[in-house]
């Protein structure tokens, strides 16, 4: 498994550009918590062959083609624009019964002040909980790493391969003159997005999605770095897992949906 998800992340990375136009309703809001969202255009990755020297039935050398993975298709969905926000989360917590750690709001407040920061302390469950909610899912890695490429090949980072624009696209530890949020988050939108219109794809929290760090761990996987990396932690392949329960003031998380919602 682990396997075949690296080998969908390099070949994103290759053939990033190969989805479908998504300019039809390429931007929606959703009812529920207001979320302005953003549709990733669907994206094939066909299957990929290596050639092999191999030997017939009485021991003549030939060549043949082998399958070394699958052909992959990842639906077009719509995802989050920002990372979901203490003022949305405060909304989930009023309408339901979720129970939430009511002591990590003195923590919360210290690092994302105001109801435009992105939401921290959230546990994957409690992440769940959310989209539930919602009416939305967490995306899987595949879908978070298409989603922060916003449409180029084979770059270090949602807006190239220049660490030195990071500081035009991401809050992170190191910011220098254009950090603004010394050692907290910085409300969501406030720097460049993607191509795709997304914002924060890295840096500001480490971001929940939805799979197993790998087969045998419960561990959850976590991707795009946060405030507290410095830039070599702002790669789009970055990853880093906890567990389901765990939280800090770096954890946050945004939404998909499918479009068979619609």
């Amino acid at each position: 498994m682990i396997k075949k998800l690296i080998i969908v992340l390099m070949v994103l990375m290759a053939l990033g550009v190969t989805g479908c136009d998504g300019s039809p309703d390429s931007k929606i809001v959703w009812e529920k918590d207001g979320a302005e969202m953003a549709r990733i255009p669907e994206l094939f990755i066909p299957a990929k062959f290596k050639k092999e020297r191999v030997y017939d039935r009485i021991g003549n050398p030939v060549t043949k083609s082998v399958k070394v993975s699958e052909p992959v298709k990842i639906d077009a969905f719509y995802i989050d624009c920002t990372e979901v926000t203490v003022g949305q989360f405060k909304k989930f917590l009023r309408a339901t019964a979720h129970r939430y750690n009511t002591g990590y709001w003195e923590q919360i407040y210290r690092y994302s002040p105001t109801d435009e920061h992105p939401m921290i302390y959230v546990s994957w469950h409690d992440a769940v909980s959310y989209c539930n909610w919602a009416g939305k899912r967490l995306p899987t890695e595949v879908e978070w790493d298409r989603a922060a490429r916003g449409g180029l090949v084979d770059k270090e980072y949602p807006w190239g391969d220049d660490v030195k624009m990071s500081r035009d696209y991401a809050n992170y530890d190191g910011t220098g003159n254009k950090d603004r949020w010394d050692d907290q988050t910085a409300p969501v939108g406030r720097f460049v997005p993607n191509g795709y219109g997304l914002y924060d794809m890295t840096g500001n929290v480490w971001e929940w999605c939805a799979d197993s760090y790998d087969d045998d761990q419960d561990n959850r996987v976590l991707r795009g770095g946060s405030w507290d990396n410095l830039s070599f932690g702002l790669r789009i392949t970055d990853r880093s897992f906890h567990l389901p329960n765990d939280a800090d003031n770096y954890f946050g998380f945004r939404c998909v949906a499918e479009l068979s919602k619609f």
